[in-house]
């Protein structure tokens, strides 16, 4: 007879209600996607002692989980674009590049890269980890603690208890300004939605033709044949990445309401699209989309819903016109990308030579003294961010954000110097290697 199979003991615990766990740090990065991982990699590469907070479950935000499969803003204009974005880029494109999980295509005059979530978020993990940096998961940001323009601390709520989170510096890379809203400082909303995106992956069609789909015919073709399937965005798109038998799909709008009730809703809407989606492409395209399913939905992709008041609002004409401002922090090509109408998408595309830029003054809230926003919740009037708040500004605003707390130490960032600033991130002002 065989021995019994040891059981596992157990023991008896209740909540003492000790109190929050209390955690120090240097830098405190509130937002793990992409501008929240450039900025925390950044401060940690300084040498400061950096903790990363998100209230999602896995680091790299909507890079690795809303499906977004291109890096968008990486690269100048023209017909030999040359990159625009360094620090931590330089690692992410060689590992993604090694692991055969990037793959460099034209578009938008542009080169706008292709790369597989899954590896991505494999090299976010171990760089965190290497890095040194500690990172918070799960933890959703209760209350903000103020003394005057300064922020002491942070209260957290997670499932395996109260935290608070002392720093000397934050940055606010939440997306929605979450830091910033509730600290109490101004922050914007539009009056009217500027709508998110679900996107999917594709697997089961044929590779080979779908490389060949001519991209602009599938705008008139959606613009035309759209209604019968439902579809409440009428243009859009399907990247299929070479050699992998998956297709990214971005054709759904969905509005991206700020409450949690909501965000459920709208996380239910944009599958609903993506299914109707799914019907048009087999539908109109049977002999390359006829046997398509899906493999994964992402979550919804947010663009614009809240941001703050920064010291300065950039505005549409100083993108357009290309106007560099004394204290600038990055470089940018992308084209207005405004998604304000539930049907379609209002684009602006720039010339070979065009460039417009970030100002530090938009990235700090105004009133605070060691908060700095990175992302999309920078300050700027709608068409402006929606031309900024890609991935590559996000990963230069995000270094800019670490850069611009340690030179300010326990002062305030409204007073450091902006040229040693700029020194510090003359790469992503002025570096210029080839695609």
């Amino acid at each position: 007879m065989s021995d019994a199979y040891p059981i596992p003991s157990t023991r008896i615990v209740r909540n003492a209600n000790a109190g929050p766990r209390v955690v120090e740090a240097d830098i405190v990065v509130v937002g793990a996607g992409i501008s929240g991982i450039s900025a925390a990699l950044e401060a940690a590469k300084l040498g400061r002692r950096v903790v990363l907070v998100d209230a999602g479950q896995q680091l790299g935000g909507q890079s690795t989980g809303s499906m977004l499969g291109t890096f968008c803003g990486f690269y100048s204009n023209g017909p030999e674009p040359y990159r625009v974005v360094y620090g931590m880029v330089d690692a992410m494109f060689a590992h993604l590049k090694r692991e055969d999980a990037f793959h460099l295509r034209r578009g938008r005059n542009s080169y706008i890269p292709l790369y597989q979530e899954q590896v991505l978020v494999r090299w976010i993990e171990q760089a965190v980890h290497a890095a040194g940096i500690e990172a918070l998961l799960g933890a959703t940001l209760l209350e903000v603690h103020r003394d005057g323009g300064r922020i002491t601390s942070l209260s957290l709520a997670t499932r395996f208890g109260p935290v608070e989170l002392r720093g000397q510096g934050f940055v606010d890379a939440s997306g929605d300004a979450a830091l910033s809203y509730l600290a109490g400082f101004d922050c914007r909303e539009p009056v009217s939605p500027i709508m998110g995106t679900l996107m999917f992956t594709l697997e089961g069609y044929d590779e080979a033709a779908a490389l060949k789909l001519d991209r602009w015919a599938m705008q008139t073709r959606l613009a035309e044949a759209g209604g019968k399937y439902g579809l409440v965005r009428r243009d859009g798109f399907v990247f299929a990445f070479p050699g992998k038998g998956q297709a990214t799909v971005n054709m759904t709008h969905v509005e991206t309401p700020l409450d949690a009730a909501g965000y459920a809703k709208a996380q239910a809407e944009g599958r609903a699209q993506a299914d109707r989606v799914v019907a048009f492409l087999r539908g109109e395209y049977a002999d390359v989309f006829a046997n398509a399913r899906v493999r994964q939905y992402g979550f919804l992709g947010i663009r614009q819903t809240r941001w703050i008041v920064g010291g300065h609002s950039l505005q549409i004409e100083e993108v357009r016109q290309g106007l560099k401002p004394a204290d600038a922090i990055l470089r940018c090509s992308w084209p207005v990308e405004l998604h304000d109408r539930p049907e379609d998408v209002h684009w602006e595309e720039f010339g070979d030579d065009h460039l417009h830029y970030v100002p530090f003054r938009s990235m700090v809230p105004r009133g605070a003294d060691n908060l700095v926003a990175a992302g999309r919740c920078i300050d700027g009037d709608p068409a402006a961010l929606s031309s900024v708040r890609v991935m590559g500004p996000c990963v230069a605003m995000g270094a800019a954000a670490a850069q611009a707390l340690d030179l300010a130490g326990a002062g305030s960032v409204t007073q450091i110097d902006v040229a040693a600033l700029q020194q510090r991130l003359h790469d992503n002002l002025e570096r210029r290697d080839p695609a």
